[in-house]
């Protein structure tokens, strides 16, 4: 299976999210899933090098740029999974590898300036969709505050979603330094003792994703 992680609006932990869907997929017995970093900012493809140098299970990364469906069609039968980090931006990477997906999950921060392209990425989704009949889309809530007073802010992010038809996940990330003190040393969230949050968070997401997955 392939999955792409999308969204022309950077900052909203596509890298962290994509990296830690690899190292989940492996964890769950997946034993050769593959990362593509089609991010010209390179932020999987040096996590991945930094993991390289660890004892940590290793997760092989390529990085591909432009139309990469040729790439993706040689890769399919060599792995047991595919995940395309792709870069913030509406770029060829990222329309050419929902073309060819079987899953788009799109992260999105809780904020105005990021859920303004909300409409932008619905559009790509439905083109992406006329060429791609198979393709399952899904929206993620990422960074989400964590004061209880700033909970509207999700729940009306999930409802934009919603109406665009981009399927938000229940289950959501918080704005946890877990994220980042994990991605310093090649780990993921899942795999750092140091703090367990932002890992709960994860396996949350994801195992919401794989149950809706089976469902289809």
């Amino acid at each position: 299976m392939i999955f792409v992680v999308c969204n022309e609006k950077g900052g909203s932990g596509k890298s962290s999210l994509a990296q830690t869907l690899a190292v989940y997929l492996k964890s769950k017995g997946n034993t050769d899933p593959l990362l593509i970093d089609a991010d010209p900012q390179r932020t999987t493809a040096e996590w991945a090098a930094e993991r390289a140098d660890s004892d940590l299970p290793q997760i092989p990364c390529v990085e591909l740029t432009g139309n990469i469906t040729k790439p993706l069609q040689d890769l399919k039968n060599r792995y047991g999974s595919i995940v395309i980090d792709c870069g913030g931006a509406d770029s060829k990477a990222m329309r050419s590898a929902m073309a060819y997906a079987d899953v788009a999950l799109l992260p999105f921060r809780p904020k105005r300036r990021d859920l303004k392209v909300a409409p932008g990425m619905s559009d790509i989704v439905d083109t992406a969709l006329a060429i791609n009949s198979k393709l399952k889309i899904f929206s993620c809530i990422t960074q989400a505050p964590t004061l209880p007073s700033q909970g509207y802010r999700i729940l009306a992010a999930k409802s934009l979603l919603e109406s665009l038809d981009l399927k938000p996940l229940n289950h959501i990330t918080r704005n946890l330094n877990g994220w980042d003190d994990a991605d310093e040393s090649g780990h993921s969230v899942l795999e750092w003792q140091q703090d367990s949050k932002a890992g709960e968070d994860a396996k949350a997401v994801f195992d919401e994703l794989m149950e809706l997955l089976d469902e289809k």
